[in-house]
């Protein structure tokens, strides 16, 4: 299984990106997928989830509003837009498939199996 996450950037507060996670020898229908991020000096810590059908999504209280989860199975990807950023959202995000859930999804890291290297989002005027 391979993860790929991209469309990290360097931005303004109050700007957007669209993360990609993107996999390859696995069909990501059968995975819940997971968000993380990890700035510096810090735990990872998870930002969204998001279900294997996509009818169940989650997000931690800081990005709730601003953050949107979502999943194209045709096109094998999962993406998190990320709107209004804050310096604080500043961080590595990486994503991550679970195998196991069949209903749901967490925000957990250790109910996570799977990673992709991660994409960097700096927010900084």
């Amino acid at each position: 299984v391979q993860l790929q996450a991209s469309g990290g950037g360097l931005v303004q507060p109050g700007g957007s990106l669209r993360l990609s996670c993107a996999a390859s020898r696995i069909t990501l229908d059968y995975y819940a997928i997971g968000w993380f991020r990890q700035a510096p000096g810090k735990e990872r810590e998870g930002v969204s989830c998001i279900s294997r059908s996509g009818s169940i999504t989650y997000y931690t209280d800081s990005v709730k509003g601003r953050f949107t989860i979502s999943r194209d199975n045709a096109k094998n990807t999962v993406y998190l837009q990320v709107n209004n950023l804050k310096p604080e959202d500043t961080a590595v995000y990486y994503c991550a498939a679970d195998g196991s859930t069949w209903y749901g999804c967490g925000l957990t890291v250790g109910e996570y199996d799977r990673w992709g290297q991660g994409t960097q989002v700096t927010v900084s005027s």
